[in-house]
């Protein structure tokens, strides 16, 4: 793992899908993808993709400038800014936009990564 290094993930939410989430969080569906949704993208990136399994918060700072639409492709990202290789920490930024660049949700993630993610 080095910085600069990064992953990412392709999803489209669909009226469906709002629908499974409202019900298991005892919510309406609504017509934008909940923001705990877009968590759980970064979230999937960081523990199976990059730096992958046996990775930890440390700290997450997410922020949402804008709706993410229901039945439009999704584009999340993460990307190593700083390593700790020493620490095993990773600094990664995160974002998900909308396919015409529309920015959904950024932010910081620090972790603290397994050896074998490291290359040990």
């Amino acid at each position: 793992m080095q910085v600069g290094d990064f992953a990412e993930l392709r999803r489209t939410f669909t009226a469906g899908d709002m629908a499974g989430f409202a019900a298991l969080a005892g919510v309406e569906a609504g017509d934008r993808v909940p923001e705990p949704l877009l968590a759980a993208l970064v979230s999937y990136l960081l523990g199976v993709k990059l730096p992958g399994p046996g990775t930890n918060y440390l700290k997450q700072e997410l922020a949402f400038p804008a709706p993410a639409p229901l039945d439009a492709p999704l584009t999340a990202r993460v990307e190593v800014t700083r390593l700790r290789a020493d620490k095993r920490i990773a600094d990664l930024w995160a974002t998900c936009r909308t396919a015409d660049g529309t920015l959904v949700a950024e932010g910081r993630s620090l972790v603290k990564y397994a050896d074998s993610a490291h290359g040990r």
